[in-house]
């Protein structure tokens, strides 16, 4: 075989296997503006404007942690023991309490397992979660506003100075 053909057959399985990933990235990456139908019809707006509750009284492990997390349902009724307890979705809540279970909810943001991404790192370096997240706080019901795609990963932390180097998120 010459040496130019050698060089042809490696460009062409370079191209066929950077197509493949693309398309396997493109076919079990995040949708957009995706809204999910909640166990419980939480409202955002209620409790982080209404009430100025701060994220991450819910969300605890996003300074510290690669995930953010959802309350427990301890978390939930350590107000609503005693607070709007006729409510429908209140009650749902107290189901939940009393049988002992955990509220299965259903992700809105969820990335694909070859991407390790941290909130730790963004919380301290001072993005605030309406950056990625939108107007979380106005929301009655939380849907995704960002597509969390590689390309708007990578714009934001050219904007930012951030680091980019692959193996920060993939490894």
């Amino acid at each position: 075989m010459t040496q130019t053909r050698i060089v042809r057959t490696r460009l062409a399985w370079v191209l066929l296997v950077t197509l493949l990933v693309l398309l396997v990235a493109a076919w079990s990456g995040p949708k957009a503006e995706i809204s999910t139908g909640q166990p419980i019809a939480f409202s955002h707006r209620i409790h982080a404007t209404d009430y100025k509750i701060p994220c991450q009284y819910c969300h605890i492990y996003a300074e510290r942690s690669p995930v953010a997390g959802v309350p427990s349902v301890k978390t939930c009724m350590g107000c609503h023991e005693l607070i709007a307890t006729d409510q429908p979705e209140i009650e749902n809540l107290t189901r939940f309490w009393n049988e002992e279970q955990p509220i299965e909810w259903l992700k809105v943001y969820d990335l694909p397992d070859f991407v390790r991404f941290t909130h730790k790192r963004h919380v301290g370096a001072g993005v605030e979660c309406q950056e990625c997240h939108g107007p979380v706080e106005t929301m009655e019901r939380v849907v995704r506003v960002s597509d969390l795609t590689m390309g708007w990963c990578l714009d934001c932390h050219q904007q930012r100075n951030a680091e980019i180097d692959c193996l920060i998120c993939h490894y």
